[in-house]
C-alpha cells in the first residue's frame, strides 16, 4: 500500500480501532461495473451529490467524460483527480461550471488509485482502490488484458466511512488547489447524511447486481482460466451487494445494531450442537446474515433486474417451496447460488403448528435451517430487549430462553428448544460466543453452487473473527 495514498491513510486511521478495515482484491472489469452502477443511480435522483473521483490517468477519464457530462447535470459538484494527459483538460465536460479537474503529479501515490465517492443526504456510496504493484502480481506477472488488472480496496454504502474518506480526499486536493478544497469542505459540511431507506438501498443493489451480471455476460477473455477468475470476482460482488444491503438494514435499526451477526453466531453454534454437516452450517450462517432482507416489501426492482428474460425469472422463482409473498427473499433467488438461502429465509416465519406464513407448513415439513433461524432470531430479539432493561447477564439469558419456551410446540420446534437450552447453559457457565463479522470487503466469496442440491461444499467463506459476546 503506497505511503501517503488515500487508501493507506484510511487503513491507518482504522488499524487500531474497534472497526478495522479489511480490503479485498478486485479486477478492473468488476470495478467498471460497480462504478457505473453507483454513478448511474445519481441520474435517477434529485439530491445533487458531491462527487469526488480519481481516475489514475487522464486517458481513463476521457473514456468516461461523456458519461460525466450527464452525471454533472444531476450533481452539485464533481472533482476529478488524475495525472494529466493530452486532452485531459480540453474535453467539453471539463469546461462545465460544476466540474473541477485536479492534475496530479506523476509521483503522487493517488495517481495509482481509483476512487469514486458519492455524498448526498440520502445516498452515499464509495469505491476506493489502489492498483497492485508489479511485485504484487507475483510469478504470473503483469496481466496481458486490461480487464485483468487488479486493485486492492473496498466498496461500501456506509455514510460515515464515505464521509471520512471524502475528508481525506479533500485534504489531498488542498495541496493542489486550496480554494477548491475550502469550497468542497463547505459543500461536505452542508450535507447531513443519513442511512438510505430500504427501498432506496434495494434499488441501488438491484442496479449493482444487474451491471455485474451484464459485465459477466460480456466478458471476452480468450483464456478459459482467466475468464473463470474474472467471472468469480463479479459473482462474489453480487453476493457482497446483498450483504451490504443487510448491513445497512442493521445500521438503520438504532436499537439493535449488529443483530444479524449475533443471530449468525447462535445458529452456527446450534448447528454444531445438532451435529449437522459443515456445509449446511455454512449455508445457515449466510442465511442468518441475510435474514432481515426477508422483511423488505418494496423491492420490485431487485426481483426484476433488466438483464433477466421472462424465462430467466420463471426459472429463478420456480425453486421448491418458492413463495412470491416474501419479495425480500425472492430477490435472492435471482442468483442461482442464493436460491437455497432464499428458501431458508422465506420459511423462517412458519410456525411448528402450521399457523405461520407464507406456506402454512407444519412440523418437520418446515426446512430445518428455517426452524433454527426462526428460533435464534427470536432468542436474540429477547436478549436485546432484556439487555436494554439493565438485567444481569444470567437474567438476560434465562428470561430470553423462558420467552422462547412459552412458544414451544406452537411456534418453535420443541427439539430445537432443547438445543437452545444447552446453549444457554453454556453461556451461563462462561461460554464465550464470539460474534463473527463477515469480511464483506473480501474480493472472493467462494460460494459453492452445489449448496442448492444440498451437497457438501468444498470451498470456504472468508470471514474474520471479532471477539465479543452476544449480549454486549
Amino acid at each position: 500500500m503506497l505511503q501517503g495514498s488515500i487508501l493507506q491513510q484510511l487503513e491507518a486511521s482504522h488499524r487500531h480501532s474497534s472497526r478495522p478495515i479489511h480490503f479485498g482484491v478486485y479486477y478492473k472489469n468488476t470495478l467498471v461495473a460497480l462504478c457505473h452502477a453507483l454513478e448511474d443511480h445519481i441520474l435517477t435522483r434529485n439530491n445533487a451529490p458531491l462527487v469526488i473521483t480519481a481516475f489514475q490517468e487522464g486517458k481513463w477519464y476521457l473514456e468516461e467524460a461523456v458519461r460525466y457530462a450527464d452525471i454533472a447535470q444531476h450533481s452539485q459538484q464533481i472533482v476529478i483527480m488524475a495525472a494529466a494527459d493530452a486532452g485531459f483538460a480540453e474535453h467539453p465536460t471539463s469546461q462545465l461550471s460544476n466540474v473541477n479537474l485536479v492534475a496530479l503529479a506523476t509521483d503522487d501515490p493517488v495517481a495509482q488509485e481509483w476512487h469514486l465517492m458519492i455524498l448526498s443526504p440520502d445516498y452515499t456510496a464509495m469505491v476506493i482502490c489502489q492498483e497492485l504493484s508489479p511485485d504484487d502480481y507475483g510469478i504470473e506477472g503483469l496481466p496481458t488484458s486490461d480487464l485483468e488488472r487488479k486493485f486492492y480496496g473496498l466498496w461500501t454504502f456506509e455514510p460515515e466511512l464515505v464521509q471520512e474518506t471524502a475528508e481525506l480526499a479533500i485534504a489531498h486536493i488542498k495541496d493542489y488547489h486550496p480554494e477548491l478544497a475550502l469550497k468542497l469542505t463547505q459543500y461536505k459540511e452542508a450535507i447531513h447524511t443519513h442511512i438510505s431507506s430500504s427501498a432506496d438501498v434495494a434499488t441501488v443493489v438491484a442496479r449493482v447486481v444487474d451491471y455485474l451480471k451484464t459485465g459477466q455476460d460480456n466478458l471476452s477473455i480468450p483464456v478459459a482460466s482467466h475468464r473463470k477468475s474474472l467471472d468469480r470476482n463479479l459473482v462474489s460482488n453480487e453476493i457482497q451487494a446483498f450483504l451490504r444491503m443487510a448491513q445497512l438494514i442493521d445500521l438503520a435499526d438504532i436499537n439493535h445494531h449488529g443483530v444479524a451477526t449475533e443471530v449468525a453466531s447462535v445458529v452456527e453454534t446450534m448447528g454444531q450442537l445438532l451435529d449437522i454437516p459443515a456445509w449446511q452450517i455454512k449455508r445457515l450462517r449466510l442465511a442468518a446474515l441475510l435474514h432481515r432482507i426477508g422483511s423488505l416489501q418494496n423491492v420490485e426492482s431487485l426481483i426484476t433486474p433488466s438483464h433477466l428474460t421472462t424465462s430467466d425469472l420463471e426459472k429463478a422463482l420456480s425453486c421448491p417451496l418458492a413463495c412470491p409473498l416474501v419479495p425480500g427473499a425472492q430477490a435472492l433467488r435471482i442468483m442461482p447460488r442464493l436460491r437455497a438461502i432464499a428458501q431458508i429465509i422465506t420459511h423462517q416465519t412458519e410456525w411448528w403448528n402450521g399457523t405461520g406464513e407464507p406456506a402454512g407448513l407444519v412440523g418437520d415439513d418446515i426446512p430445518l435451517e428455517s426452524r433454527i433461524l426462526s428460533l435464534a432470531a427470536e432468542f436474540i430479539r429477547q436478549v436485546n430487549q432484556y439487555k436494554y432493561l439493565g438485567k444481569s447477564e444470567g437474567e438476560i439469558f434465562s428470561q430470553a430462553l423462558d420467552q422462547c419456551r412459552q412458544q414451544q410446540s406452537t411456534r418453535f420446534d420443541p427439539k430445537l428448544l432443547d438445543t437452545l437450552t444447552l446453549l444457554v447453559m453454556g453461556l451461563q457457565q462462561g461460554l464465550d460466543l464470539s460474534v463473527i463479522t463477515p469480511k464483506v470487503s473480501g474480493g472472493l466469496w467462494l460460494l459453492d453452487s452445489r449448496w442448492d442440491s444440498h451437497s457438501k461444499s468444498s470451498e470456504q467463506i472468508s470471514v474474520y473473527s471479532t471477539p465479543g459476546r452476544i449480549y454486549g
